[in-house]
């Protein structure tokens, strides 16, 4: 008996110690965890609007909200910008670190996002576990019900890996990614607009303002109008020509056939020339893709017959001017490049400006021994307020913000949806967002963008800076909730207008065809059904001439296509914009 007891003790012993190392290795991972934050805390994730201290309770937060994932992987896709580029080398990393949640965080160009996201939807087989995807499809979203209702999914399912300190109302993109419903359907995860690009050297030399006064009788400056516009295209094209022996051009864009050239015209190419109504976010009842909505907010047409102003005067205006600039103003190749190989153009020091530029380059436009950055590391180039076109009026939106923002869809397993929800936070969180926004320079947090570290910056950013804090930039907004399905819809712009930039179609008959085929889309979705009460109900045929003569858009031709041009100083824009003024 003895000996008995004998082996039972030691097998109890043996089986105590064995305990005791599993728990010791248990413990190890969490541990670990929260070495590996504080080494990213202390690395990486500086500068911080949050001092280390809460930036390391943020971090083991997540720790425990992970633990349950752990050991899981999980796929995420977003488009290839500077931005995601450092998320999915950088981020993905930290959180693996930090959490034991590996994340292979995919870059695609943006048109095959969308072609997956729009897979997703329509086959319910989870492709990707959570989309980073412009907020262009708010409207989409809240009318389809394929998209997480991120409201009642923050309050209830997913309350146990939500973030007690993501600060919605931090978000200067919150409300592009909120349904007329009063929704949240979306978490912004970059944020960047459309702005005017210019050589502020270049404008700034005595030779030029005085050759450019003789000849157009007004100071070369910013342009307020597209007139003024045309004239500093013409100018720097014709009148200068070349500096210190190498050619240079007044203007800057892309027309090759591909669905950037349908974003090109999507992302308000449409507004800046004033083809929709007054409002903000978005014109209603007409925004700047021509779709007129009803008091209900149910898109009724893009066509003028139906209320609708895809091809209404302005829109075709609109066409018309890009495809003449485009031949006559920009460099050999822009005709046949797309927007990814339009990019480095700027960078070369040839142009000497581009009517809308996405700031999200900005980054790439800083580097220093490129030709437009000055010794000292400040920019040879400054950004502004786009021009606008002579149907526009006071009210209306100016010009596009892009608001890349986290996606969560239904037919994504939950388990799988939290942990994705957990990186997407992690991407956008107070602990790392500061350091992103320094990267990417794509705001999303108030909170970032007032920090004391871009006002120390703000010089090396040509007027990036001051135009995110100024009134300014509640007129550059994304696509609205007027647009019901925005991957049917947004391919129609780029092979409608690719026929006119290539000379196969008219203008005309480019936007006719285009708000032709816009009304088939949304009477094949009413017909449908799918989308109930919020989808299209389409307006009757009437004749244009009914539309033209009711007040706001659709527009008729105005009797003065091109006014006299109007500049502005940009050293005073940027005084007001620091003052906290629009103008």
């Amino acid at each position: 008996m003895k000996k008995k007891f004998g082996k039972i003790g030691f097998r109890m012993s043996l089986i105590g110690c064995i305990l005791t190392l599993l728990f010791m290795f248990a413990a190890v991972p969490a541990s670990a965890d929260v070495s590996a934050a504080k080494k990213w805390i202390n690395d990486e994730f500086q500068p911080s609007t949050l001092t280390q201290d809460e930036q390391l309770k943020e971090m083991e937060w997540f720790i425990k909200a992970a633990a349950p994932f752990k050991g899981m992987e999980i796929k995420v896709v977003s488009e290839t910008i500077p931005t995601h580029e450092y998320e999915s080398k950088v981020l993905a990393k930290a959180f693996y670190e930090i959490t034991g949640i590996k994340v292979t965080h995919d870059l695609i160009q943006e048109g095959d996002v969308i072609e997956k996201l729009q897979l997703q939807m329509q086959s319910g087989k989870n492709i990707f576990d959570a989309y980073v995807n412009d907020s262009d499809l708010i409207g989409t979203h809240y009318r389809y019900p394929y998209v997480v209702n991120l409201t009642d999914w923050m309050a209830g399912p997913g309350k146990d890996v939500t973030l007690p300190t993501l600060d919605v109302d931090d978000f200067m993109g919150k409300s592009f990614t909120t349904g007329p419903d009063g929704i949240l359907y979306q978490l912004p995860d970059q944020q960047f607009a459309n702005l005017y690009w210019f050589r502020y050297d270049w404008f700034n030399r005595p030779d030029f303002k005085k050759k450019f006064k003789a000849r157009y009788g007004y100071e070369l400056g910013v342009p307020v109008n597209w007139s003024a516009y045309e004239d500093i295209a013409q100018f720097f094209s014709e009148d200068v020509s070349e500096i210190d022996g190498k050619a240079i051009y007044g203007h800057m864009d892309y027309g090759k056939k591909a669905p950037d050239l349908g974003w090109r015209f999507t992302d308000a190419w449409l507004s800046m020339a004033g083809a929709g109504d007054k409002g903000f976010p978005n014109g209603k009842p007409v925004d700047e893709w021509g779709i007129r909505v009803d008091k209900n907010d149910r898109p009724v047409g893009s066509s003028v017959s139906r209320g609708g102003a895809a091809n209404g005067p302005a829109a075709k205006y609109a066409l018309r001017k890009y495809m003449e600039w485009l031949r006559k103003y920009a460099p050999p190749g822009a005709l046949g490049m797309d927007f990814y190989q339009s990019l480095p153009s700027l960078a070369k020091g040839n142009v000497a400006q581009q009517i809308f530029w996405y700031t999200a380059f900005t980054a790439d436009m800083i580097k220093k021994g490129t030709p437009v950055v000055n010794e000292d590391g400040t920019p040879k180039w400054r950004m502004a307020p786009s021009p606008h076109g002579p149907y526009w009026e006071k009210g209306m939106k100016l010009g596009y913000q892009d608001c890349g923002s986290w996606t969560l869809l239904k037919s994504t397993p939950v388990k799988r949806r939290k942990a994705a929800w957990l990186y997407a936070q992690f991407c956008v969180a107070k602990t790392t967002s500061l350091k992103k926004s320094h990267v990417g320079l794509t705001f999303i947090r108030k909170s970032d963008i007032n920090d004391q570290s871009f006002t120390d910056r703000a010089p090396k950013l040509g007027g990036l800076v001051e135009f995110y804090r100024s009134p300014a930039r509640v007129a550059w907004t994304p696509t609205g909730t007027n647009v019901p399905d925005y991957p049917k819809l947004a391919q129609l712009w780029w092979q409608n207008i690719g026929e006119a930039v290539a000379g196969e179609v008219t203008v005309s008959t480019a936007m006719n065809n285009l708000a032709k085929e816009q009304d088939k889309i949304l009477a094949r979705i009413e017909r449908a059904g799918i989308q109930g009460d919020k989808g299209p109900k389409l307006n009757p045929v009437k004749d244009e001439a009914y539309w033209l003569n009711q007040p706001g858009s659709p527009k008729a031709k105005l009797a003065n296509e091109k006014p006299q041009g109007e500049t502005l100083d940009y050293d005073k824009l940027l005084q007001a914009w620091k003052e906290g003024r629009a103008q």
